[in-house]
């Protein structure tokens, strides 16, 4: 079975919190292959709509042959400005939003141009708009070894970060780390074999913080979800499917100041806002995959799934 190919990551989970109807508009955020997007779609109809964003052009026109038939418009954007989008689209709120965060199965192919996997010989970008910034083996070449060493702990939790920045900083001087092969080649051997998972490569770590450094992923998502909270209609619902830790906490905490009464700084007294919710937490603790999807899909591995509803202000 190949592990690689695409299968929407809790589909059951996001239909049943999400609980998209016929002429609702839904907004898929990270709308991929469309393999959510395909199964909203055909909840919304008749009289529904579906937009899909995207900041990966190829991922765009995966969806676009998905979704062919469908009531969808796709749009290649960050969805960092999904409010922007929606107002350049004159359809300024949505009664859903959907987000799965992270890096999508395809991307992850190693004859995927970009690098994103570790088993890829192609030159190391691992952008997902290849229009926006720097791409990966730019930051490999120029970062300073603290830097490198910082990113490595702070963004992946890795207890090799400083063996590994000094390993990379001391390659590079040698010749330029051009691939995600060669990064990766680099990582496993800064980490003592006894340290190294048998389960997983040992550079997974060090390639998703790349991968995450490069698009400025997590504070793309901390700006995001409060545009989605107010663009939500009353009742509408917010789902976010996180793969980090990092990620999940930022879905938890949008979640939890939407959810809080009082918006008020928390060195003043007394509330003073007369501030009402708005939003009502629908997952108290964050869902995981069965045990039979992750067997069948191991990408769902580490997902954990969160939802809110929109409830009026009044």
């Amino acid at each position: 079975m190949d592990e690689q190919a695409h299968r929407p990551v809790m589909l059951a989970e996001v239909l049943q919190h999400l609980a998209p109807r016929p002429g609702m508009r839904v907004v898929d955020c990270t709308v991929g292959s469309g393999g959510h997007a395909q199964a909203i779609c055909e909840r919304l109809a008749p009289g529904g709509e579906l937009i899909g964003i995207d900041a990966d052009s190829e991922a765009i026109a995966r969806a676009s042959a998905a979704l062919a038939g469908k009531s969808a418009i796709l749009v290649q954007g960050n969805f960092r400005d999904v409010a922007a989008i929606l107002d350049k689209l004159d359809r300024p709120v949505a009664d859903g939003f959907l987000y799965d965060l992270g890096v999508s199965s395809e991307q992850l192919r190693p004859a995927e141009g970009r690098g994103f996997s570790f088993r890829s010989a192609a030159p190391m970008d691992m952008r997902f708009d290849t229009r926006v910034g720097k791409p990966a083996a730019a930051l490999v070449a120029e970062l300073p070894e603290q830097e490198l060493a910082r990113l490595l702990w702070e963004l992946g939790q890795e207890r090799w970060a400083k063996s590994i920045a000094r390993a990379i900083v001391r390659e590079r001087a040698r010749a330029p780390i051009l691939s995600a092969a060669r990064f990766a080649e680099i990582v496993a051997q800064a980490i003592p074999p006894r340290a190294r998972s048998k389960r997983i490569h040992p550079a997974t770590r060090s390639m998703m913080v790349l991968r995450i450094a490069v698009n400025d992923e997590l504070a793309a998502v901390a700006q995001s979800l409060p545009q989605a909270i107010s663009r939500t209609t009353s009742g509408g619902r917010i789902v976010a499917i996180s793969y980090h830790s990092l990620e999940d906490r930022l879905v938890k905490t949008a979640f939890r100041d939407a959810a809080r009464i009082c918006r008020c700084p928390p060195f003043l007294p007394q509330c003073r806002c007369e501030g009402r919710p708005r939003a009502r937490i629908l997952t108290p603790k964050p869902l995981t995959p069965s045990a039979a999807e992750v067997v069948a899909n191991p990408r769902a591995r580490s997902a954990k799934l969160r939802a809110a509803e929109r409830i009026a202000e009044s």
